[in-house]
């Protein structure tokens, strides 16, 4: 070194330690950031999905409501049977469209019995399943053992009944030979056990379906039959027959 020259700035240990330390400070609050983000993010997009899942699976229900079918001379095959309570289920018989869920491994058989239920799933929580079989065929092991899974962490299922000679809404359908005018489904939803307690983090759904079909009397399925009230022959009459048929 030349005389009269000073020695060149360095950093001493110290200080390297220092800037080190800082510099692991701020990629770990960087890093907390963004994980911070990532959870957020998945958390936000499993809401998005699990609602529109739920929705999916009140929208199945209506479409199949939509479907129903019923013909009173084969009553014993077309009954339209519903529970309510912890294990609510609902089964009827619907003409079913290729777009409905599963409808490629039934092929042509578009007429079945497709019963939604409330069970028991894997980790202790309710789930909302379907099942289907085709009409007068027995439901087939796997359609037993793996039904499609509508919805989990369903915290109740409710059917409710429009009546139309009381006028009011009711939770039990007795004329399992008759198709009700109106069903409401309400379905709750929630994220966890815990949320059991928390009603604000459950989620309800509630859709009325008004059924667009009358059950077809016995009657009208025989031609050789005399023709039921309200017809002459095979033109209607001025008055029309009752659409829904007797028990």
């Amino acid at each position: 070194m030349r005389p009269g020259r000073s020695k060149p700035p360095a950093f001493t240990l110290v200080e390297v330690l220092i800037a080190v330390g800082l510099l692991g400070l701020v990629v770990a609050a960087i890093y907390s950031s963004w994980m911070a983000i990532l959870r957020a993010s998945k958390t936000a997009q499993d809401a998005s999905a699990a609602a529109q899942r739920e929705r999916m699976a009140i929208q199945v229900m209506e479409d199949a409501l939509n479907a129903t079918c019923m013909f009173a001379a084969n009553g014993r095959w077309y009954a339209f049977v519903a529970e309510n309570g912890d294990d609510a289920w609902l089964s009827f018989v619907a003409h079913l469209p290729k777009s409905f869920p599963r409808a490629g491994k039934f092929g042509d058989l578009d007429v079945r019995r497709v019963t939604f239920a409330l069970e028991p799933g894997p980790d202790s929580q309710k789930q909302l399943v379907l099942r289907q079989n085709p009409l007068l065929m027995e439901m087939d092991q796997d359609e037993e053992d793996a039904p499609l899974v509508l919805a989990r962490y369903v915290k109740e299922l409710r059917f409710e009944f429009w009546d139309a000679k009381e006028g009011d809404w009711i939770d039990e359908w007795n004329d399992t030979n008759q198709i009700p005018k109106i069903v409401m489904i309400s379905l709750i939803v929630g994220r966890s056990e815990s949320y059991t307690a928390r009603p604000e983090f459950q989620r309800q759904l509630v859709r009325f379906v008004n059924l667009p079909s009358g059950g077809m009397q016995g009657a009208w399925q025989a031609p050789s039959a005399p023709p039921p009230p309200g017809r002459i022959g095979n033109v209607p009459s001025a008055v029309p027959p009752n659409p829904r048929p007797n028990p």
